[in-house]
Formats: structure tokens, C-alpha cells, sequence
């Protein structure tokens, strides 16, 4: 008899300040302890986190040479990598920076596109709280909030009337 022995990998988890009582070099700086890589595969209708994408290393990421234009991979299949970096207010925690990044590969020729400095930019603004999800299409928006809802509703309900409405599709 197997068992299925998948752990389920979730959200990092808000820690303690990494410089609580320290006040020398390096105070102020953002931690990625807060921030999550979720990858949506849109032919597939789904999203799974892949902390893999934090060094742009991922399932979909893996083995593919990456080109800086997308007509040079014209059968790529489309992905999102979208940054979710949680924090803490009086309510609870909460959604409270989502940033998406096109992305796409052509598993047969090993190639793909994406814009490195556009993840990395994205990476930051999620980190400095920020929501950028309205170039996104509206099946990956839905599934999107789809995700983030199934993963924590409360985290859902906390988060901003901004990325609600960033994510509503007519």
C-alpha cells in the first residue's frame, strides 16, 4: 500500500523581524521570508506554488533557455509567475503585495521568453506591497483568485479592496 507522502507547500509564514534588536548594517532591508512564487499554467486552469521561481528555477523554468523576445518562441505555452508577499495587520494576515509576470515555453524546442529584469522589478514591488495584476487575461485572473482563496480564505477576506477589483472579471 503507498502512501501519498506530497507535502502540500504553502505561503511562507510572516516571521519575526530579522533585525529586531539589531540596528547596524543591513537594518531596514526587505526580507524574502514573506514572499511566495505562484506559478499559473493557463491552458491547464491551474496554480501551484514553486519556491523554485525565487531563483528563477521552477518546474516550468527548468532546462528551458530563455530568449528576450517573445515571437521568437511563437508556439510558447503561457504562464504567469506572480509574486505574493503576505503581511500582518490588526485583522489578521493578509494578501498584501501581488505582482504577475508573463512568461512563456516551448517544451519542444527547450525555449521560452520572459523579461529576468521584469520578474526581478515585479519581486520588488510585491515586497513594497504593491498590486499589479491588471495586464493579466481574465481565465489566469480567475484562476488566480481562485488559488488565493482556496489557500486561505481569511487571508482573502483581510486583503485589499484593490486586488479584489484587480482581479474581477466581468
Amino acid at each position: 500500500m503507498e502512501e501519498n507522502n506530497k507535502k502540500k507547500i504553502g505561503f511562507n509564514i510572516i516571521k519575526n523581524d530579522p533585525t529586531d534588536g539589531h540596528k547596524g548594517f543591513g537594518k531596514g532591508a526587505l526580507t524574502l521570508d514573506n514572499v511566495s512564487p505562484v506559478i499559473i499554467d493557463v491552458d491547464a486552469g491551474e496554480a501551484v506554488i514553486d519556491v523554485g521561481a525565487m531563483h528563477a528555477r521552477s518546474v516550468v523554468e527548468k532546462g528551458i533557455k530563455f530568449l528576450p523576445s517573445k515571437a521568437e518562441v511563437p508556439n510558447g505555452k503561457p504562464y504567469w509567475l506572480v509574486w505574493v508577499t503576505i503581511d500582518r495587520k490588526q485583522e489578521g494576515a493578509y494578501y498584501a503585495g501581488v505582482t504577475a509576470c508573463e512568461m512563456t515555453v516551448d517544451r519542444e524546442i527547450r525555449r521560452g521568453y520572459k523579461s529576468l529584469p521584469e520578474h526581478v522589478n515585479r519581486m520588488d514591488k510585491s515586497l513594497k506591497r504593491h498590486i499589479i495584476v491588471d495586464h493579466m487575461d481574465d481565465k489566469s485572473k480567475r484562476i488566480l483568485e481562485a488559488f488565493l482563496k482556496q489557500h486561505n480564505e481569511a487571508f482573502w477576506e483581510h486583503s485589499s479592496d484593490e486586488l479584489k477589483n484587480g482581479l474581477a472579471v466581468n
